[in-house]
């Protein structure tokens, strides 16, 4: 078991909290389906990404967690100094230790030219390990000049171009903390 002590991950919290546990897209499907309707609308025009196998987690793209091992503040902080408006936000935490690293990957950035999804490529997931995950906490230097270079009206996609940490299965409410950036 790697000691991933230390490191903490974020998941922007839910709009409609139900049950005990975060779930990933497709249990929603079964679980809360009027959830899932809303949630499943995040991938329209990128069906392939959604319906793409990680076969290192022996999974689909939908039955994962995302979490990001990025703390969201720097960015938000980056979108405000270039003037947008990003009220706080509510994110949920976790200690990396609590995930089992059999079920878990860290998916490095791949980046999108021209905002369109490029497949990732078998070595864009990397095992759940102290070093991986430590190269991956820091916000690549090409979102954050993404960000500072947002024009105003532009949707504010804090996440797209950062690592995440990818957990096939779902997690307990009850290890989140809830935390505003």
């Amino acid at each position: 078991m790697p000691d991933l002590e230390g490191f903490t991950l974020y998941h922007r919290t839910g709009r409609d909290v139900r049950g005990d546990r975060l779930l990933p897209l497709n249990a929603l499907r079964e679980t809360w389906p009027d959830v899932y309707a809303r949630e499943v609308r995040k991938y329209d025009g990128r069906e392939a990404l959604r319906d793409s196998v990680l076969p290192d987690l022996a999974c689909g793209w939908g039955d994962v967690l995302f979490l990001s091992p990025v703390d969201p503040g720097p960015l938000l902080d980056v979108l405000r100094a270039a003037g947008h408006a990003a009220p706080p936000v509510r994110f949920w935490t976790l200690p990396a230790a609590a995930l089992d690293p059999e079920h878990a990957r860290v998916l490095l950035p791949r980046p999108w030219p021209g905002g369109v999804f490029q497949p990732h490529a078998p070595d864009d997931l990397q095992p759940f390990t102290r070093d991986v995950l430590a190269g991956a906490c820091v916000p690549p230097a090409a979102t954050l000049a993404r960000l500072r270079a947002l024009p105003p009206g532009a949707p504010l996609l804090l996440w797209s171009d950062v690592p995440h940490v990818l957990y096939r299965g779902s997690l307990p409410l009850s290890l989140l903390r809830e935390v505003r950036r």
